[in-house]
């Protein structure tokens, strides 16, 4: 029986090792996925950026409706002097 005893043993190990690599492989996966979906989503926020601040500039759009929306939107006093806002008071 001792034997059997130890076989089980090894086996339940490796059945363990198995597992936390399987886990450390989908956490990685989920690592990558949540990397990608910030990176689309920073490439989908400058692309906006980039044709609204095109259609300010062919008069397309009201200059004065987009720096009423930056005022609002921004609070940061470094984001506010990007646009040259005043700072929030």
């Amino acid at each position: 029986m001792p034997k059997l005893d130890q076989q089980i043993e090894t086996l339940q190990e490796k059945l363990k090792a198995l597992k936390t690599r399987q886990s450390a492989i989908e956490n990685r996966k989920r690592a990558i996925s949540a990397q990608r979906e910030r990176k689309a989503d920073t490439r989908r926020k400058i692309l906006i950026g980039a044709v609204v601040m095109a259609k300010v500039e062919q008069k397309v759009m009201d200059e004065k409706l987009l720096r009423k929306w930056l005022d609002e939107a921004l609070s940061r006093a470094d984001d506010r002097s990007l646009f040259e806002l005043p700072p929030e008071g």
